[in-house]
């Protein structure tokens, strides 16, 4: 193995081992920091994926019978 592909393997080595460090000294997130994850720009969907999961929901409360009257028209609430 050439010297070029053993500093090249052990670079590879060492950045996989930094990655993986960073991903578990973490731990869960604390409660003071839980309001810079709440921000707008956090936010992971955006207006396209929110129009049709509004429009999924709007179909289907309609046709659960509306919003004043209980049940789905079976007898049932």
């Amino acid at each position: 193995m050439s010297a070029a592909m053993s500093a090249a393997r052990s670079a590879a080595v060492l950045l996989a081992a930094a990655l993986l460090a960073g991903c578990g000294s973490a731990g869960p997130v604390q409660p003071w920091e839980k309001g810079e994850l709440a921000r707008p720009e956090m936010r992971m969907d955006d207006a396209a994926d929110a129009r049709v999961a509004d429009k999924a929901y709007a179909s289907r409360e309609a046709a659960a019978g509306g919003g004043r009257i209980g049940g789905g028209g079976c007898g049932c609430n």
